[in-house]
């Protein structure tokens, strides 16, 4: 009997179809039989065990800067591209792939404000949520991703930078361009459209920061201004780096999330009844779709000492390419992992990351869930998908996972 041969970074993406169609075929007996990987061709550990993912995430001596990554690492160093002689690494990168002490003191002011922002933007998000569902009223079929699932997210993080509403379309543009960023395997073409995108932003949040330091308005572009008027010392570079940071991280995926959850809850009747019978469960179905289906397949550290895991030694300055879906559905932190199940006791799943650098996002990501998902599901009591039939239609972008189209009927 020939054995499977274990997979190497590329079929962890939608360039394998079987990946593509269900990532737990590929993931579950490479957790099972080879939780620590080693993969040549990205030059990183593989790692797919829950407890050696959370202990790696959460380990702060650990690194993010692809600068520190061994010159085998060919995924993680192409991510240094943006390196520039002399100017300081917290000025070409966000806070993403900073280290401390720079990321503690960019991420901290900015968190904060943040943070402040999203714990009262609810009737906002409800009233955007509303106006979407109105503009679907009345119609018998539609593609919930592009007339819900990407206009919510891109128009709340709008309301809460401050960007101009009209160019929400040009934003989503951008946005999808930058993510190209963190894609290695990019084209030329998804290349030219990520500096095209990275150009306009960069003009577009400039001149917004300048405009505030005159003219502050209610937003956080302006509260970030404030904070350094006050003396928090960020350069006028790192607050624009982060706040397209923000706008990108803060749309893309929490598109995902919706889309994603609606699907599972379309696909599991038995699910959706429990949710329709008790709305209150809403933060726990939440939870439950970031485990089963998360937007984000992976995330890295890179060993800033020689150490070992799961019995592999691994050297200071390899770098460790994490699964959290992998993760997410590992049979030893989460009973019967595959099965979906929003009643389930919540856990700590792995879907946003975890330590300093877990995603900046995850409070605004999981309000936009709990307050999108009721809504809909109450205007539409009906709501089903349009073809039960039909295979899912998945983006291509690697390491992400969420749905091109979602046609549903009412």
């Amino acid at each position: 009997m020939t054995e499977t041969p274990l997979p190497t970074i590329m079929a962890l993406t939608p360039f394998n179809p079987e990946f593509q169609k269900d990532p737990h075929a590929v993931l579950k007996p490479l957790r099972e039989n080879c939780p620590v990987l080693r993969d040549e061709t990205s030059g990183s550990f593989i790692i797919s065990r829950f407890s050696d993912v959370r202990a790696l995430a959460t380990d702060l001596t650990l690194w993010r800067d692809p600068l520190h990554a061994e010159p085998a690492a060919v995924m993680q160093r192409r991510f240094s591209d943006a390196v520039i002689d002399g100017v300081p690494r917290s000025e070409t990168t966000s806070i993403l792939m900073l280290d401390n002490p720079d990321h503690a003191r960019v991420r901290g002011p900015l968190s904060q404000a943040l943070y402040a922002r999203v714990a009262k933007i609810r009737p906002q998000i409800e009233a955007i949520v509303d106006q979407a569902l109105d503009r679907m009223e009345g119609r018998q079929t539609f593609d919930l991703m592009s007339e819900f699932c990407v206009p919510i997210p891109i128009d709340v993080i709008a309301v809460i930078l401050g960007v101009d509403h009209e160019r929400l379309a040009e934003f989503r543009d951008w946005s999808e361009g930058i993510i190209q960023g963190l894609n290695p395997f990019r084209t030329d073409d998804q290349t030219r459209h990520m500096e095209r995108a990275n150009a306009a932003l960069s003009d577009y949040f400039s001149a917004a920061i300048r405009e505030r330091r005159d003219h502050p308005r209610d937003d956080l572009i302006s509260d970030m201004t404030r904070l350094q008027a006050k003396g928090v010392p960020l350069s006028h570079e790192e607050l624009r780096i982060n706040l397209t940071a923000l706008l990108v991280g803060g749309n893309l995926t929490t598109t995902d999330l919706i889309g994603n959850g609606v699907r599972l809850l379309m696909l599991y009747p038995g699910e959706l009844a429990k949710l329709r019978a008790d709305p209150g469960l809403i933060n726990n179905a939440v939870e439950e779709i970031l485990r089963y289906e998360p937007p984000v397949d992976i995330t890295g550290r890179i060993a800033s000492r020689d150490m070992e895991i799961g019995g592999c030694p691994v050297k200071a300055t390899q770098v460790m390419t994490l699964s959290l879906r992998g993760a997410n559905r590992d049979p030893e932190a989460f009973p019967d992992p595959d099965r979906f199940d929003i009643s389930r006791k919540r856990s700590a799943h792995m879907a946003f990351g975890g330590g300093a650098h877990i995603c900046i996002g995850a409070p605004l990501a999981r309000l936009e869930a709990q307050v999108a998902i009721p809504r809909l599901l109450a205007r539409f009591p009906n709501l089903r998908l349009a073809d039960p039939d039909a295979d899912a239609v998945w983006r291509t972008l690697p390491f992400f996972r969420g749905l091109a189209r979602l046609d549903l009927a009412v």
